[in-house]
């Protein structure tokens, strides 16, 4: 069995990745999302969740002792040095479940959605970037709609990622996602036939 063609998916906070996912895993493609596989490996109980313990210190633990991701993001969201050592426990986990989980797809099309799927070197193992964007304002929207967040910590959450600019620059497909639902999701049907028939092509 030849393995599916990959594609990796990417975008800043709140830029609306999951649209794109859930439109994607409707078109047949098979999906991994690499924020759930990092929830899932920072469980009680797993290393990665021991070393950030040790990393970060009991106050970001909640009362049943799993992590409390609000307050490790406001631990690390504004401090690049605890932010590096963060990521550097998560990344291997997740990086193994992913490559774990690849492995066993069946599908043509396999996609995984990862918003640091260039910086952790994902990017490199993919057939196709593709870079989900939206203006900044409308980031800090969704983030105080959707997370509860304040104007400023909104703000401090997107200015903590690199440009979407550095994204695009890697992204051999843009999917806009400053619309509506319909017309986005009608972007995404367009680059899937596109896609296909590149890979149809052998190009």
């Amino acid at each position: 069995m030849s393995p599916p063609y990959l594609i990796g998916l990417t975008g800043n906070i709140a830029c609306g990745k999951s649209t794109v996912l859930r439109e994607l895993r409707r078109l047949g493609a098979a999906t991994l999302d690499a924020d759930l596989v990092a929830h899932q490996v920072m469980q009680p109980g797993t290393p990665a969740h021991a070393a950030i313990a040790r990393a970060f210190g009991l106050g970001v633990l909640g009362p049943s002792g799993e992590i409390d991701r609000p307050a490790l993001g406001a631990t690390v969201f504004d401090d690049p040095t605890a932010l590096a050592r963060l990521e550097a426990i998560v990344h291997p986990a997740v990086l193994a479940h992913t490559w774990e989980w690849l492995a066993g797809v069946t599908a043509e099309v396999a996609v995984i959605d990862a918003i640091k799927l260039i910086e952790a070197g994902m990017a490199d193992r993919c057939d196709e970037v593709w870079v989900v964007t939206c203006p900044e304002g409308e980031q800090v929207r969704r983030l105080m709609e959707y997370r509860g967040l304040s104007h400023e910590e909104a703000l401090l959450r997107i200015r903590a990622q690199p440009p979407q600019a550095e994204k695009v620059a890697r992204a051999d497909v843009v999917i806009d996602n400053s619309g509506q639902p319909e017309q986005v999701r009608a972007r995404v049907r367009a680059a899937w036939r596109a896609m296909q028939r590149r890979r149809q092509a052998g190009l």
